[in-house]
């Protein structure tokens, strides 16, 4: 006879959590991996810098590297900022 339980009624009782727990670790999974790569991104950043270091200074350091301004000028700029070496 061809019922609607032919030869699978039996093993179909516990598919359902099977499936259910296999589709929360794949979405589980893919949250993790978002979250990693947003937090790779945010790394990569070049806002990220030491604390208590402000852009102005970043910029004048960078000045003083590259040749672009002299020592004198460097000090007088550093204390226009309010920050000492």
């Amino acid at each position: 006879m061809m019922g609607g339980w032919n030869g699978m009624g039996g093993g179909m009782g516990w598919s359902w959590l099977f499936l259910a727990v296999l589709v929360a670790g794949v979405v589980l999974l893919v949250v993790l991996l978002v979250m990693m790569l947003v937090r790779g991104s945010r790394a990569g950043r070049s806002d990220s810098r030491p604390m208590g270091r402000s852009r102005a200074r970043e910029i004048l350091d960078e000045r003083y590297a590259r040749g672009e301004i002299d020592t004198a000028e460097y000090q007088d700029r550093l204390q226009q900022l309010g920050e000492h070496g």
